[in-house]
């Protein structure tokens, strides 16, 4: 490998891929894309790996993913230039499709007629059919409810447009003009990658990019062994739950991380099973980027300047069997399956905060709650749907700053959507969007703040659905003697008849009703005794906390706008500083375990699985009733 070489097509690469995303970006037509970015564009190898990922616009979680779920189903001899692929099935495509809600599509590029790579693009459709507005409601429980799904198939045959299909598309969607121009505007993306990659072949030859692209994945992979044999040798186990499918019982996530050397194996058995509900999402039994991504954001965290691409993965291999709420297999539902994508995230931080000496993080607000609403146009009559805003909460306590006040790092790709957006595009209007003083994990390093959310209809009638949100029963942990954060809390008309209604499925507002929704917060790193006393006298100053909760919590006295420094020393020597490895769980979750520790959900979890497909759903609901009896 020639360093010098390597680097400068690294970089190369990287452009590329960077400026087709920002095409894509700059002209399609929802929300979802042009303010919110929950798309991407990328190259990938003919086997599959991405090789160039941008990271400056759009999602960024999908980095170590491969598309040989979506091109194997297309035989190489038969591919033409100017094809395009298209798929939103989950099922048929290993994975590669998370929920149907995503479309993806995939273009062949040649260079003097051999295939070289591909040009892949993705968009969340805001609307593709389905029982509700926007196509996702937590309670929908198997996948035809959530709309059209579509096996792959060619969308473009050498450089033709398939009608048929454009039209089966925009008839399947309340907004089918709009998804299809950003499904126009992925394939302009696409076309500026095929004719980058000729350009580029043209000036250094087909055997110097094909080296390129070996040799900077083989680099990716290099630096992510580096990384990974810096953690301790072991094996460590952590649990974390999502709150429930339509039994209301909680769905515990299991992960167990084992490090051997610059190796690392996942293994999620002994989480529950596929739930009747839309938190599921599939793996297609393979080591899947949303099965890693709290140890590769680790990696990318530590070696800022790894080329993003598939390399990453190479050194780390992830299990979660078959029928697993992380691996659910046919017909489940999986348009909210990013809360069950975040948990599990959490619970390999929790793994991975007893491998690295000092810890990491503590959990963040760990939802994705994105904001949607459906109403009637008065002068057409037709329905629309638009994305209103992402909405999740601060992140973690890190172990050397703060958590990031009201966005996770797991999702922090998707951008806010401006007020004046929001108040243009839809019947809603924006009565206020801020940060909740008092609300966050304290600790040495305090989680990320609460934000809260308030929107009003305009019109006769609006319908809002919220994917994602969570946390309203369990708080998010702390690490390392740092607090647990806050809970979610949503309300319906505050400020006159309230209403404390939950989590958010299909909601109707009339004219002039009110939704205040108010975000999970994250959890707090290390004792808060031990915080800078000056990073507590800036968040009282910032009204982002009381003085009295700086003297009780903190050991903190302020007079005066300032810190009694003598005051605080004293009062600070009564305060516990030494917690070591120690977990905060909060109340709601012990009282949960004391009836199921995590060992008997485990043990429950594999029963379940043994059984038969179609006996599961009967068995775990059968099991649960006896477990509750007796105790």
């Amino acid at each position: 490998m020639d360093p010098v070489q390597t680097e400068i097509m690294k970089n190369r690469f990287t452009a590329i891929a960077e400026e087709a995303s920002t095409v894509a970006y700059r002209t399609a037509h929802t929300t979802f894309v042009k303010q919110t970015q929950d798309f991407q564009v990328a190259l990938a190898r003919v086997s599959g790996e991405f090789f160039a990922f941008p990271m400056m616009t759009g999602v960024t979680s999908g980095s170590g993913q491969t598309i040989v779920g979506l091109t194997q189903h297309f035989p190489l001899e038969e591919l033409r230039e100017g094809d395009v692929l298209i798929s939103n099935d989950p099922f048929s495509t290993w994975g590669v499709v998370t929920h149907m809600m995503d479309i993806h599509l995939a273009r062949p590029i040649f260079v003097d007629g051999e295939l070289t790579c591909w040009a892949w693009s993705f968009v969340h459709a805001s609307d593709i059919g389905g029982a509700v507005p926007g196509s996702i409601s937590p309670d929908l429980y198997e996948c035809f409810q959530e709309g059209l799904r579509l096996r792959p198939t060619k969308l473009v045959r050498a450089g033709v447009l398939n009608q048929d299909v454009v039209n089966i598309l925009k008839d399947n969607s309340r907004i089918g003009d709009a998804v299809w121009g950003d499904l126009e505007a992925l394939m302009a993306a696409m076309r500026l990658l095929d004719r980058r990659i000729n350009e580029l072949c043209v000036k250094v030859g087909k055997e110097v990019f094909r080296r390129g692209v070996d040799d900077v994945m083989a680099y990716t992979e290099m630096r992510a062994r580096r990384v990974i044999s810096g953690l301790k040798d072991g094996t460590y186990a952590f649990a974390d739950y999502v709150e429930g499918d339509d039994s209301g019982e909680a769905v515990q996530i299991h992960c167990r991380l084992t490090i051997k050397g610059d190796q690392a194996e996942i293994d999620y058995t002994g989480s529950s099973p596929q739930v009747h509900a839309a938190f599921n999402f599939t793996c297609g039994g393979r080591t899947h980027p949303f099965l890693t991504l709290g140890l590769t954001n680790y990696i990318q965290t530590v070696e800022p300047g790894i080329p993003i691409n598939g390399g990453i993965m190479r050194p780390i291999s992830a299990h979660a069997p078959a029928g697993t709420v992380m691996n659910a297999e046919f017909p489940a539902a999986m348009g909210n399956r990013f809360v069950a994508v975040m948990r599990t995230y959490d619970t390999l931080i929790g793994c991975l905060n007893q491998a690295i000496p000092g810890g990491i993080a503590a959990c963040g607000a760990g939802q994705a709650g994105i904001i949607a609403t459906g109403w009637i146009e008065p002068d057409t009559g037709r329905n629309r749907v638009a994305v209103v805003e992402p909405f999740c909460g601060g992140s973690g306590g890190r172990v050397r700053v703060d958590g990031v006040d009201a966005t996770d790092t797991m999702i922090g790709f998707l951008k806010s959507t401006p007020i004046e957006h929001v108040e243009t595009e839809t019947p809603l209007v924006v009565r206020r969007h801020e940060l909740v003083p008092s609300r966050f994990g304290h600790g040495r390093y305090r989680g990320g703040a609460s934000i809260a959310i308030e929107l009003q209809s305009m019109a006769p009638e609006a319908r809002i659905t919220c994917r994602g949100l969570d946390r309203f029963r369990f708080q998010p942990w702390g690490a390392f003697g740092g607090h647990a954060g806050t809970n979610t809390v949503t309300t319906l008309n505050p400020d006159g008849n309230a209403q404390n209604i939950g989590r958010v499925k299909v909601l109707t507002l009339q004219h002039r009703d009110v939704l205040r929704m108010v975000s999970s917060s994250g959890g707090g790193f290390g004792p808060p005794a031990l915080r800078d006393p000056a990073l507590v006298l800036r968040d009282v100053l910032d009204d982002m906390l009381t003085a009295e909760e700086a003297r009780a919590i903190y050991g903190v006295v302020i007079r005066d706008r300032a810190v009694d420094t003598a005051a605080t020393e004293a009062l600070r020597e009564t305060l516990p500083r030494d917690a070591g490895y120690a977990v905060k769980h909060g109340p709601a979750r012990q009282a949960y375990e004391k009836v199921w520790p995590v060992e008997r959900s485990v043990a429950l979890a594999k029963e379940v699985l043994a059984a038969p497909p179609g006996l599961r759903r009967a068995l775990l609901a059968r099991r649960r009733r006896e477990a509750l009896a007796a105790d």
